[in-house]
């Protein structure tokens, strides 16, 4: 197996190695869950894998999670076809943590191209344990102990008609997280707001707030400020895709845009979610 770093940051891909071999064996599995929690995001050429050996390859991190808008294969549970031949704006173009609108967003995913247009269609991967630690210290001391709101309804729900969205808002209610929420396996902290993120739940304190300016305005620019450090190109790497190629990456100390640059050309990817943790 060897392993090549892709930034000074994150990212790395792996070669040498099968991830169906992975699926059935417990010792590569822990050696490549070891270099997960260090680079944050592998990745992989060639992988022919089946969708049964992708589901279970995946499944060895957790139980894996369904999706209420996009849904699973019907032969594997787990496994979301991410199909896109007809939209020219799909929600993936942002920078997010998947499932940040769920009590416990995803621990991660695993993510194979099935099919890439000849150019286009990259998706970008971001260090949010670094965006963290180089916050300047005033803004690391206001954000501590700050929690914000998180919401399907505004983003996949936003293209439905009012009681299809309605019902999704239902299904699934708006989640409080912590801003900085620390990684429950390395004890890192991590900047934890992203584009499902709607608004603080606690910051119109007297600390915070002495006039009116201070209010909302104040603290959507404390947000956006905050939102806009998954754009910074040093905490970052990109990937370009080939048919076969998976990224298997870690949601609690990342976020990643899928880019869409490639319309009207196709581009199919499936992906095995991971159920994650309650942060705190």
């Amino acid at each position: 197996m060897k392993v090549d770093r892709l930034t000074a940051c994150i990212g790395a891909e792996v070669s040498g190695v099968s991830l169906g071999d992975a699926s059935r064996d417990a010792s590569l599995f822990e050696e490549l869950k070891a270099l997960l929690l260090k680079h944050r995001v592998l990745f992989f050429r060639d992988q022919d894998l089946t969708r049964a050996e992708h589901v279970a390859f995946a499944r060895r991190f957790g139980d894996l999670e369904d999706h209420p808008v996009a849904g699973s294969d019907p032969e594997h549970p787990g496994l979301v076809r991410i199909y896109r031949s007809d939209e020219k704006n799909p929600y993936e173009n942002n920078y997010h943590a998947d499932g940040l609108w769920r009590p416990n967003p995803s621990m991660g995913a695993v993510l194979r191209c099935v099919e890439c247009p000849e150019v286009g269609g990259d998706t970008i991967w971001v260090n949010m344990v670094e965006a963290y630690q180089r916050l300047p210290d005033d803004i690391k001391k206001h954000i501590d102990g700050l929690r914000a709101k998180n919401s399907i309804e505004h983003s996949f729900g936003a293209a439905m008609d009012p009681d299809e969205r309605k019902k999704l808002a239902a299904q699934h209610p708006e989640v409080e997280h912590p801003v900085v929420r620390t990684h429950p396996e390395t004890g890192e902290k991590v900047l934890f707001v992203g584009s499902f993120t709607t608004h603080f739940a606690n910051y119109h304190t007297t600390d915070n707030v002495r006039c009116g300016l201070d209010k909302t305005p104040g603290a959507s620019l404390l947000l956006n400020y905050l939102q806009s450090q998954a754009s910074i190109p040093e905490y970052q790497v990109r990937f370009r895709w080939k048919p076969n190629s998976v990224a298997v990456w870690d949601n609690r100390s990342t976020q990643h845009y899928a880019v869409m640059d490639y319309w009207p050309a196709p581009r199919r990817m499936e992906r095995a979610g991971i159920a994650g943790d309650i942060p705190y």
